[in-house]
């Protein structure tokens, strides 16, 4: 089956009240999913946060849920932490690529580009022909519905 990454932690779509927070990406993983995480680095502390670095976390928290996570790097020190770790974190930067290629060799493909079947397609809008082509095409599917596209699945 697809693996479906939640983007910043939403379950049932976006809501900035929730992204990025530690007990809402451990909730997503109770349910079954990976999740989409932003990660800076700024002074040798490591945060959450899309916009901004906003909530504080360290290198413990993050290795307890290491399978389950897509660490999208916000800044270059961020880049570079997870660059210089022996953990087997799988960690990329993008700002509007087209594509980027993750540290485990994923593709990471932007909303409505080609995908192959290592691809992770973006699909934050409800389309039922996009979801059943990245289900067929695609390794994963990162989503600001991962519920919905779950059931929507099965």
């Amino acid at each position: 089956m697809t693996r479906i990454i939640s983007h910043r932690g939403y379950l049932d779509g976006p809501d900035r009240s929730i992204e990025n927070n530690p007990s809402q990406i451990d909730l997503c993983i109770e349910y079954g999913f990976d999740v989409e995480i932003d990660v800076w680095a700024i002074q040798g502390a490591l945060f959450l946060g899309h916009d901004e670095a906003k909530e504080v976390i360290d290198i413990s928290w993050l290795n307890k849920r290491v399978n389950k996570l897509w660490v999208h790097c916000k800044n270059i020190e961020a880049l570079a932490f997870f660059s210089d770790i022996e953990e087997n974190f799988n960690f990329f930067f993008h700002q509007e690529d087209d594509y980027t290629l993750t540290s485990q060799k994923f593709i990471w493909a932007y909303p409505e580009k080609i995908i192959t079947k290592n691809s992770i397609a973006l699909i934050f809008k409800f389309n039922r022909t996009l979801i059943k082509e990245a289900a067929k095409d695609a390794y994963g599917i990162c989503t600001d519905y991962p519920r919905k596209i779950k059931s929507f699945l099965n």
